[in-house]
């Protein structure tokens, strides 16, 4: 079936979280990369057990509250000043350079965000980037007040853009989103940017485990949960030639 809508994940798909690492470096010197990390996992986790625990706030407060957890839990000290310095860096994240060039490459199609980021988040970031101009849609899961990978939040795609999941490419570099979106039906892309053997040689070539390292291992390599995506890129600038076979 024609691909009618291509859909993105927007932490960590089109926008690089690592990106963080400047303003947290700078606030607490030598610390810049734990922090990146564990503030990230708490992120996330926050998401699922507030989905599991049916007690929903949006992708602002998990940020916030795991942003907490991880000065907390380091030990480190920190005025209010220094934690809306580094709280503020979401809405000014780095766009992977492929992103602008593949979206642009593809403007015949509805494109959209879907995303567990808030309303205020998104388009904060969406237009602090620049990618208003391409997106047809921003969607936060807000709409139903459920994180990723629930199917709830991927019915939203089908009410905003009116468009079926069977004409719908869903595209992710989170292995968790990816296969939450494929469980769900959506045709899946998933964006392997970082590849088992490039972790094996990151792993030989130090004696100790960088937090980005661990981070990659937890985060960043396909999940065993029983289904897989449709198809496996490298970044986005391999996209439109996808979208193109599909047609």
């Amino acid at each position: 079936m024609t691909i009618k809508a291509i859909v993105f994940d927007a932490y960590g798909t089109l926008y690089d979280v690592q990106s963080v690492a400047d303003v947290t470096e700078d606030a607490f010197p030598g610390y810049g990369d734990i922090i990146t990390q564990v503030w990230r996992i708490k992120q996330l986790e926050y998401s699922w057990l507030r989905t599991l625990m049916r007690r929903y706030q949006d992708f602002s407060v998990a940020t916030r509250d795991s942003l907490a957890y991880t000065l907390r839990s380091l030990g480190l000290q920190y005025d209010e000043a220094t934690f809306a310095r580094i709280i503020d860096k979401y809405q000014h994240l780095a766009l992977y350079p492929d992103a602008v060039p593949a979206l642009e490459a593809m403007k015949d199609r509805k494109l959209a965000i879907l995303s567990n980021g808030s309303p205020d988040m998104l388009n904060a970031l969406v237009r602090n980037s620049g990618l208003d101009r391409l997106l047809d849609a921003t969607i936060s899961v807000d709409g139903h007040k459920v994180f990723k990978p629930a199917p709830e939040a991927y019915t939203l795609i089908e009410e905003v853009l009116k468009v079926k999941p069977a004409e719908v490419l869903f595209i992710s570099s989170n292995p968790w989103d990816a296969c939450g979106a494929k469980a769900f039906g959506l045709n899946v892309a998933w964006i392997e940017r970082v590849t088992p053997e490039a972790m094996a040689l990151a792993c030989v070539e130090s004696e100790t485990v960088a937090p980005l390292t661990m981070f990659k291992a937890l985060r960043t390599q396909m999940d065993e949960l029983g289904v897989v995506p449709d198809h496996r890129i490298h970044g986005l600038s391999e996209l439109p030639a996808l979208v193109s076979a599909r047609s």
